[in-house]
């Protein structure tokens, strides 16, 4: 093996002293706060000491620095073990660990990023590797930086297809600068893991997915030491450290016994620190600190204040699909700053997200149909503020990665989301293809913004917006050429709706956004022949709500208020209005909305058949004004 030495007998003594050291605080920590995991943090132990005192390189300091290694505890519920690591590091006192799980404590039951050495929020299992994946990614293609990344998952966790997504994605964009630890310790939550300690099984697996695979004693420091050394050496494919451990190793009368997930020891506690006491060789202070030599060499990189190139350019009038304004906003953000970056699942043609690749083909990454995997090595791709993401696909297919996505809050990323496709509008592909939940879904997420444009130009514009705006942002495109209907220099503002349509004789606010949008228009046409005048307003953004325009309109408008949308009617724009006019009297809001499963047919045919194209609207306004 390239330059590999075996440490000397005295640091391998100390690295299996520090794991004792780990098992202890996890111990003492789970017993202050009476909960938590300390038998899962034990069967990593070693492999936590080996990491952080020999193998990885950091600043303690500056635990986020560009150009440290990263780590990522996919196995989220053992986080006291990786506090009681950091707390060792010296990044803040060991007594600060027994506050464990006390609100308003960072030192939460899982990790978060309220924690300055903390990523991305891990627990909900499944997710780390894909995360760690986007780390990667971001190292080897863009920052072309010497940082490696580290991530540990559970055995139990390893069921999940999320996590091998994740392994074919590293494997097929050859990111040996990535290394995954399985922690094999056999038991699950309920019961034992479906392979136990089947480890040729293991092997086999994640060798047939293209990675180096290395089978070691999770407990042996030789072992994980030389592992290590060879991850770091292995070029053109990810290592895979199969650990084989025992929950609750070194816990008498627990070790490798049922029943003992996710509980404080309770009156064992002082029989098993006592025990991991007297088999401490050095119980004082470490001789090893991690502070190892780095190699700083990731680049200085500014995602702020990002512009489109050139402004808008159409004509009022002209005929152009929302969802290809994304792909022209996408390419003038790109041109502006070279940590725009895109990401699709294998429905970039449709999404038009393959135009960046006429700036720059690297900056697309195709993430293939494994949607669970795209949002998290997104996700990954944004930490430490190293790219700002545009992750696209049919706005349905998100649903299937929304645990993802909540997660993406949870680690307070910035990510911008397009999806495209939704609403019976796209026509004959049918109910499986439409997005009608996507607006509900992104509006539940904690400080979302979510843009529904209604033309090209506030498409644009909202790409703009999106690119400079924390949290999880969501825009939601259209297939249908629709008219573009503002100006090119027309400001556009988050939370800030337009009034598109207005009369001092207005009787009925009509509210819809693209497709419905331009139904309102039609059906606004044929009410004024009649001698009905109504208002049409464009939210332009669905969260953050402009409650104040809406309100102030339909009062002008006689306290009347329709809603219009090509989405379910549950958690979308008619109750976004609904929620916004709660507080006012005499305000009155029906909605349109597709009430039940679509099924195939011409865009038009289906906007008649669910009830919201302009024929719709126009008896709509007619019922609401009897009331």
């Amino acid at each position: 093996m390239t330059n590999y030495h075996k440490p000397e007998s005295k640091t391998i003594q100390e690295l299996k002293d520090i794991a004792n050291k780990l098992r202890i605080h996890s111990i003492q920590a789970t017993q202050a706060s009476k909960s938590g995991h300390p038998t899962s943090c034990s069967s990593m132990a070693e492999v936590m000491s080996v990491l952080f005192f020999h193998t990885m390189r950091y600043k303690v300091s500056t635990p986020r620095d560009a150009s440290s290694d990263r780590f990522v505890l996919s196995k989220g519920h053992a986080a006291p073990i990786l506090y009681a690591a950091w707390a060792e590091a010296g990044l803040f006192p060991t007594n600060e660990l027994l506050n464990l799980r006390k609100f308003g404590n960072d030192l939460e039951g899982h990790p978060t990023p309220r924690l300055n050495f903390v990523d991305v929020g891990t627990g909900s299992l499944g997710q780390g590797l894909s995360n760690a994946a986007g780390m990667a990614y971001v190292g080897k293609y863009y920052d072309k930086a010497s940082y490696r990344v580290y991530c540990l998952i559970g055995d139990g966790e390893s069921a999940e297809g999320s996590i091998w997504e994740a392994l074919h994605f590293s494997s097929i964009y050859k990111l040996d600068n990535l290394c995954v630890v399985f922690d094999i310790n056999r038991l699950g939550q309920s019961e034992p893991t479906s392979l136990q300690h089947n480890m040729d099984i293991y092997r086999k697996r994640v060798e047939a997915f293209g990675l180096n695979s290395i089978v070691v004693d999770g407990h042996s420091v030789e072992e994980l030491v030389k592992a290590f050394h060879e991850a770091q050496h292995t070029k053109g494919r990810p290592t895979a450290i199969l650990a084989k451990t025992y929950k609750g190793k070194s816990f008498p009368d627990i070790e490798n016994l049922e029943n003992w997930h996710g509980k404080a020891l309770g009156s064992k506690a002082d029989e098993v620190v006592q025990h991991l006491t007297a088999m401490l060789k050095n119980p004082g202070p470490l001789a090893l600190r991690p502070q190892k030599p780095l190699v700083d060499d990731a680049p200085i990189v500014d995602i702020t204040h990002v512009k489109l190139d050139t402004p808008p350019a159409y004509k009022i009038g002209e005929q152009v699909a929302t969802r290809a304004a994304y792909g022209t906003a996408l390419v003038k953000i790109a041109r502006n700053n070279s940590r725009v970056i895109a990401l699709d699942g294998d429905t970039k043609n449709s999404t038009f997200s393959e135009k960046m690749k006429t700036v720059d083909p690297s900056r697309f990454i195709e993430c293939f149909i494994a949607e669970q995997n795209l949002v998290g090595v997104a996700i990954g791709a944004a930490c430490r503020d190293r790219t700002i993401p545009f992750v696209s696909a049919f706005a349905t297919f998100f649903t299937r990665a929304f645990d993802q996505i909540r997660m993406g809050a949870i680690s307070q990323t910035n990510i911008n989301f397009v999806g495209s496709h939704c609403g019976v509008s796209i026509g004959e592909d049918g109910p499986s293809q439409m997005g009608l939940e996507d607006i509900a879904m992104f509006r539940c997420v904690p400080g979302s913004t979510v843009f529904y444009p209604s033309d090209a130009v506030s498409t644009e514009r909202a790409v703009e917006l999106a690119a400079n705006t924390k949290g999880i942002c969501f825009i939601r495109t259209s297939r249908p050429n629709s008219p573009v209907i503002y100006k090119n220099d027309e400001t556009f503002i988050i939370g800030k709706a337009k009034i598109v349509r207005s009369s001092p004789k207005d009787q009925v606010l009509v509210i819809g956004a693209c497709v419905t949008l331009h139904e309102a228009v039609k059906a606004a046409d044929e009410l004024a022949k009649t001698g009905i005048h109504v208002r049409i307003l464009d939210p332009f953004t669905i969260k953050p709500i402009d409650s104040a325009t809406i309100i102030k309109n339909a009062k002008e408008a006689g306290g009347k208020i329709v809603t219009v949308e090509d989405h379910y009617p549950e958690g979308g724009i008619g109750e976004a209005v609904a929620s916004a006019v709660s507080g006012e009297r005499d305000i009155v809001v029906k909605k349109l909305a597709v009430k039940e499963v679509p099924r195939s047919g011409p865009p038009a045919t289906l906007l008649d058949a669910f009830g919201i194209n302009a024929k719709h609207i126009v008896m709509a306004v007619q019922e609401i004004l009897k009331v």
